[in-house]
């Protein structure tokens, strides 16, 4: 990092916009909680998760127009003030429509965050020190992911209301955005090339983009799928009730975290497509096993197994992409970023295996995108 304390004052309230990004994980619990609520089927409660992330196919690359013309600061604040209206909205009405026109604004709120909250690193860290100032970012958010199933159930436990998770999160975005406007300027915008969507489609005409691509797609399908029915499958398969089966969600994220600890140590030292091949064998062999047993604390620690085999994915797939047409970065990036919608792609066919068959049945598209990544990893 520069060495002056005022670049200091200015990396640690962009540092805990990471924790504001992770908000988007409770998409996972709260579908678990709302299809309680109202009384929902599968297809239909995984409406909610499709509503959050299904805005990262459509808002990227115009977030990318918006912060060349506003400004990095700027457009990182507008994504915070559109998501502590999400999360206000099911407080004001607490009605199924109402949350998914609330976790819809979470979604464009998350897209715009993630597209303008990275650049900003690069501003205030020098050149050799911004892949761990970014994986140090990767680690807050997911410890931001760890934490909403606690409070969720935290909530619904000792205050009979889960819904006041959004409350918490609405305070915490308010005040993360006060802190980031008061510690850094808004930059002098410059007038440059930015990515646009012709340009970024046109990359498609790549195999190794399409597939990287596709890849994003898989892994983040992965990390929704399971965020989401991990809790429902505890419940069908052990009976736990779901305040304690959400927990389940907050124990994928734990590992995940300590995945992406690890890994950024590991890959310093192996070649990222072995190490992926290898956890790909690991996470499918892992995710055949927690399909076919009922005990819960074998359940449990086959999710820990997935969760440190997925944890480090995305970021391979990400830098290979870019080392593979390095002066197409600006487009690369936002390609990558749309492929989160990933997640609002794969949910509902998940949604209509559940309600069929049950939710062993509903969490083999997951499998099929494991083997995908096995394939990519060959290819690689």
């Amino acid at each position: 990092m520069k060495n002056t304390a005022i670049t200091r004052m200015k990396f640690f309230p962009i540092l805990f916009g990471f924790f504001v990004m992770g908000f988007v994980d409770v998409v996972g619990i709260a579908t678990n909680y709302v299809k309680s609520d109202f009384l929902l089927s599968d297809t239909l409660a995984n409406m909610i998760p499709m509503m959050v992330f299904l805005w990262f196919a459509v808002f990227s690359i115009p977030s990318g127009v918006m912060m060349s013309k506003t400004g990095k600061r700027n457009t990182v604040l507008v994504s915070m003030g559109i998501t502590a209206v999400a999360m206000c909205l099911p407080l004001a009405c607490y009605q199924f429509a109402t949350l998914l026109i609330a976790f819809a604004l979470l979604g464009i709120g998350n897209t715009i965050l993630q597209v303008s909250l990275n650049p900003m690193v690069a501003e205030v860290v020098s050149g050799d020190r911004v892949a761990s100032a970014l994986t140090l970012g990767q680690f807050v958010k997911a410890v931001s992911s760890f934490l909403g199933p606690v409070i969720a159930g935290a909530a619904a436990a000792y205050l009979g209301d889960w819904k006041l998770i959004f409350m918490v999160y609405a305070v915490i975005t308010l005040l993360s955005a006060v802190w980031l406007r008061c510690s850094v300027k808004s930059e002098t915008v410059q007038t440059e090339q930015t990515a646009s969507l012709r340009s970024t489609l046109s990359l498609f005409s790549d195999k190794k983009i399409l597939y990287l691509f596709i890849g994003i797609l898989t892994v983040v399908g992965i990390d929704v799928g399971l965020n989401t029915c991990v809790p429902k499958l505890l419940m069908e398969q052990t009976g736990l009730p779901l305040n304690e089966a959400g927990l389940g969600t907050s124990l994928y994220f734990v590992s995940r975290t300590i995945g992406a600890f690890v890994g950024a140590f590991i890959l310093t030292r192996i070649a990222g497509n072995r190490f992926l091949h290898l956890c790909m064998y690991v996470s499918i062999g892992a995710f055949i096993l927690l399909t076919l047993t009922d005990n819960l604390w074998v359940m449990l620690s086959l999710i820990v197994v997935i969760g440190l085999a997925c944890s480090n994915v995305f970021s391979i797939l990400f830098s290979y992409a870019l080392q593979h047409k390095s002066d197409k970065a600006n487009e690369i990036s936002a390609l990558m970023i749309m492929g989160i919608s990933g997640g609002a792609l794969i949910m509902p066919f998940m949604g209509i295996l559940a309600d069929m068959w049950g939710q062993v049945v509903g969490l083999l598209p997951l499998l099929l995108c494991m083997v995908y990544l096995l394939w990519v990893s060959r290819k690689l």
